[in-house]
């Protein structure tokens, strides 16, 4: 269990890392702009590149599934083995639609190789790798979820990575 919250810990870092870049870049593209009327575009590169990884990265690693946003209009209307069904569902079909987009998913990551962005050059592939481990980190979570119910536990035991 230990090795288990120290990677929530770790990925939690990851996103307040990334936080800080953004929050850095930006600073640094203020002070560059009207302190030493000097704009660089580098910054905003900086700060979008961090952006994305940030928000798959979170979405993928940091956030409970009962904090992700959702609709849940008609769910209160079934009781609690329905509402697992339910969610089994909604796992199974996340879970293959995922799969099924995986390999062009890698394709098109990979492809990205020809491009790189403007100002620091990065190659988009690994830009976008992010998105690789965001489709792996989602099915999991979703194949946890569909184990869950089956267990008889609610969709609303967290699939954080800490509580595994």
């Amino acid at each position: 269990m230990k090795a288990i919250a120290l990677l929530a810990r770790a990925a939690e870092a990851v996103a307040a890392a990334l936080l800080a870049v953004i929050f850095l870049a930006f600073i640094l593209q203020i002070a560059l702009r009207y302190l030493f009327d000097l704009p660089v575009g580098w910054t905003a590169e900086i700060s979008l590149v961090a952006w994305l990884w940030l928000i798959l990265w979170g979405a993928a690693f940091v956030l409970r599934d009962a904090e992700e946003i959702r609709i849940d209009l008609l769910r209160a209307l079934f009781g609690r083995r329905t509402q697992r069904v339910l969610a089994s569902l909604g796992s199974i079909a996340t879970v293959l639609l995922f799969a099924l987009a995986l390999p062009a998913t890698w394709d098109y990551v990979s492809f990205m190789k020809v491009e790189k962005t403007s100002y620091l050059k990065i190659p988009f592939n690994w830009l976008y790798s992010v998105y690789l481990l965001f489709a792996v980190a989602v099915i999991a979570r979703h194949l946890w979820l569909v184990f869950n119910a089956l267990r008889g536990r609610d969709a609303e035991a967290s699939t954080h990575i800490g509580s595994l």
